[in-house]
C-alpha cells in the first residue's frame, strides 16, 4: 500500500519540505498543508478527490473510535485507497490501552499517522469522554498518547482546541501541548477556538467562539521545537501563507471541501511543483468512479464531493444540478457524470 504513492513520498512526508532547488527558490519555507477530518465528508472517495487536486497536502480521515476499530468491520473503517499518501487516521476515545491497540491496527493497514481527537463538540462525543471535553484532563490525554507512541513507529499527534466552556485558552492549551510534549508528542494541530460544551450547538462551535490566532502563534515561539498546526476560519491560500509565516502547518477545512478547486494551486503556488492538470486529474477520477461502480459503490456517494469543485465557472449552476438530480437515482452510472461536465463545456461556449 505504502509502494503505491510516488517514489518522493518520504521526502514529502518529512514535514512538508522539499529540497529541491526550485521550491528552495520560493520567498517563504515550505511547511505542510492537511486537509482536516470532518464527519461525513472526508470519507476515501473525497481524499482520493482531494489526492488528485494535491500531490502534497496531509489527508485525515473522519474521526473514527478506538472501540470500533476493535469490535467492527476494521476493512470498512479503516480501508482506503494506496494512491492517498500520505493519509492520517484520526481516532476518537479516551482509553490508553483501546487507542493504542487501535493505533497499532492502523499502523498494519499503511496509515501514516495516527492522530487523536481532542476537539470534537457533539455531544455524543461528549457522552463517551472523548473529543474536546478532554481539554479538561490534559494527564489522561498525555497517558493516552504515550500508550499510542509506545504501540507504533509512525507519528502520533493530536487535534485539539484552545479550551472548552470557562477554561482560560491562555492556560488550558499550554497545558495539553506540554503535557503531551513530555511524553514525546511533536506534532499538534490547534482549531484556533473554544468549544462551548453548553449552549451551543455542533455547528455553532464552528462559527460562533472567536478565533485566537494569536495565542497559537505565541505557543508555537514558545516551543520552536514542535510541530503547531493551525486550523480554523482560513478561507483562502492568501490567508493561509499569512499563517505559515507564524506557524509549522495550516490545516483547510469546510473552504477545501467546498472549494476544491482551492486545492489545485497549493503544489505550484507552495512548493513549486508543476500546476496541476485539471483535465488529466477529472479522468483520472472518473476511471476511479467508474471502478467503485462496478463494486457496488453508489454514484452519488462520490459525486457529492465535487459539487464545489466548478465553482464561479460557467456552466458550475447546470453542473451541480444535473449531479444532484441524477446522481442519486437507482442504477445512476459513469454516463451522469461525463453528461455533467458536458455541462460545463456548454457553459464555456455560451459565456
Amino acid at each position: 500500500m505504502r509502494n503505491a504513492f510516488p517514489a518522493d513520498r518520504e521526502m514529502v512526508w518529512a514535514y512538508g519540505r522539499c529540497r529541491s532547488r526550485q521550491v528552495n527558490r520560493l520567498s517563504f519555507p515550505v511547511k505542510v498543508f492537511a486537509i482536516a477530518p470532518m464527519m461525513d465528508w472526508t470519507d476515501t472517495h473525497c481524499r482520493v478527490l482531494h489526492r488528485l487536486l494535491s500531490r502534497r497536502v496531509l489527508l485525515y480521515t473522519e474521526m473514527v473510535t478506538a472501540d470500533a476499530i476493535l469490535r467492527g468491520d476494521r476493512a470498512r473503517l479503516l480501508g482506503f485507497d494506496a494512491r492517498e499518501h500520505p493519509v492520517a487516521l484520526q481516532l476518537g476515545g479516551s482509553d490508553p490501552v483501546a487507542l493504542a491497540e487501535a493505533a497499532r491496527i492502523a499502523e498494519d493497514f499503511g496509515y501514516d499517522e495516527v492522530n487523536l481527537n481532542v476537539g470534537c463538540p457533539s455531544d455524543r462525543v461528549q457522552s463517551g469522554r472523548f473529543g474536546a471535553c478532554l481539554m479538561r484532563e490534559p494527564a489522561l490525554v498525555a497517558d493516552c498518547m504515550a500508550a499510542m507512541r509506545k504501540a507504533v513507529t509512525i507519528p502520533v499527534t493530536v487535534k485539539c482546541r484552545i479550551g472548552v466552556d470557562d477554561q482560560e485558552p491562555e492556560e488550558s492549551l499550554r497545558a495539553l501541548i506540554g503535557r503531551c510534549a513530555d511524553v514525546g508528542v511533536r506534532r499538534f494541530a490547534v482549531h484556533a477556538r473554544k468549544a462551548w460544551l453548553e449552549g451551543l450547538s455542533p455547528k455553532e462551535n464552528r462559527d460562533v467562539p472567536p478565533l485566537d490566532y494569536d495565542l497559537v502563534y505565541r505557543v508555537k515561539r514558545e516551543n520552536p521545537a514542535l510541530e503547531i498546526f493551525l486550523n480554523g476560519g482560513i478561507q483562502t491560500l492568501d490567508q493561509a501563507e499569512t499563517h505559515l509565516s507564524h506557524v509549522d502547518g495550516v490545516m483547510l477545512g469546510r473552504a477545501a471541501y467546498q472549494n476544491p478547486a482551492l486545492l489545485a494551486d497549493i503544489d505550484a503556488r507552495f512548493f513549486g511543483d508543476a500546476p496541476c492538470d485539471l483535465d488529466a486529474a477529472l479522468e483520472e477520477w472518473c476511471a476511479y468512479v467508474e471502478r467503485k461502480l462496478a463494486d457496488g459503490a453508489r454514484l452519488n456517494s462520490m459525486t457529492r464531493h465535487m459539487l464545489g469543485l466548478f465553482n464561479g465557472r460557467p456552466g458550475a449552476r447546470a453542473f451541480r444540478r444535473h449531479l444532484s438530480e441524477n446522481a442519486v437515482r437507482d442504477g445512476a452510472g459513469i454516463a451522469v457524470l461525463r453528461e455533467a461536465l458536458g455541462c460545463l463545456e456548454a457553459g464555456l461556449c455560451a459565456a
